[in-house]
């Protein structure tokens, strides 16, 4: 089937519609946000980009030690958010040396669940997003169960909602580069990326990025287009690293 009626938009992968036709077409597309309808363009769409440094990589015992939160609209930056977080734990010398913050300067910071509302409020009535996300959202997900906060009516924290990727598009668009890093990929788009490995520099290149991915004629411009295009290039990318790996 071609995949701009796959799309259930009435639009070319571009985002064009179809004329005439989009009311024909009642796909359900999985993995949409609730609330934000499949044929608005996604940059119209309040976007938030999530970052998160953490103890280690584990979401299951490892824990947040700092959150950033950069939400976008029109290819730009509207707002910003920023928290560092007491994990209740050690954070590993060789994880400091990645992104630089040590237990000194978390040990008068608020644990998680006393700041769970602030961060969840920041996500509301967006779109959730991250580089590398099912990293970040793994760990969200957790710190949020364990802070027993309401976040119903948040896409976010919808098992269903798909998150948008930024390194999903990287890996397709910078195909024949090595490395898809964010601080590579910025570079290689012109986004400036001041800090890297601190949460809220890291969410705003990821986001910058993702708006600078898609200005390229293969990211349609349709919210539920991308979506689907989205999780169909997951999947072709995760079967190919898995073929791989065999």
């Amino acid at each position: 089937m071609n995949r701009a009626l796959e799309s259930g938009c009435g639009c070319f992968p571009t985002g064009r519609h179809y004329p005439g036709i989009a009311h024909l077409l009642k796909v359900n597309i999985r993995g949409l946000a609730e609330g934000f309808a499949p044929d608005v363009s996604w940059h119209d769409i309040d976007i938030a980009l999530l970052d998160v440094e953490t103890t280690g990589r584990d979401a299951s015992v490892d824990r947040v030690v700092e959150v950033g939160i950069v939400v976008g609209r029109h290819d730009e930056v509207i707002a910003r958010y920023n928290w560092l977080i007491n994990p209740g734990i050690p954070i590993p010398e060789e994880v400091t040396k990645v992104h630089g913050i040590t237990d000194a300067m978390v040990a008068g910071e608020p644990r998680f669940e006393a700041i769970a509302n602030e961060i969840a409020q920041a996500l509301r009535g967006c779109v959730p997003a991250a580089y590398n996300a099912l990293f970040d959202r793994a760990f969200m997900m957790g710190e949020m169960s364990r802070a027993k906060v309401d976040v119903t009516g948040i896409p976010a924290f919808t098992r269903e909602t798909e998150w948008l990727d930024p390194l999903i598009w990287a890996r397709d668009i910078q195909s024949d580069e090595k490395s898809r890093a964010l601080g590579d990929v910025a570079a290689r788009l012109g986004v400036n990326l001041e800090q890297a490995h601190r949460a809220r520099d890291d969410a705003e290149a990821a986001l910058r990025v993702l708006y600078a991915l898609g200005q390229d004629s293969r990211v349609p411009r349709a919210y539920g287009a991308l979506v689907q295009e989205q999780r169909r290039l997951g999947q072709a990318q995760a079967d190919a690293r898995r073929n791989w790996r065999s």
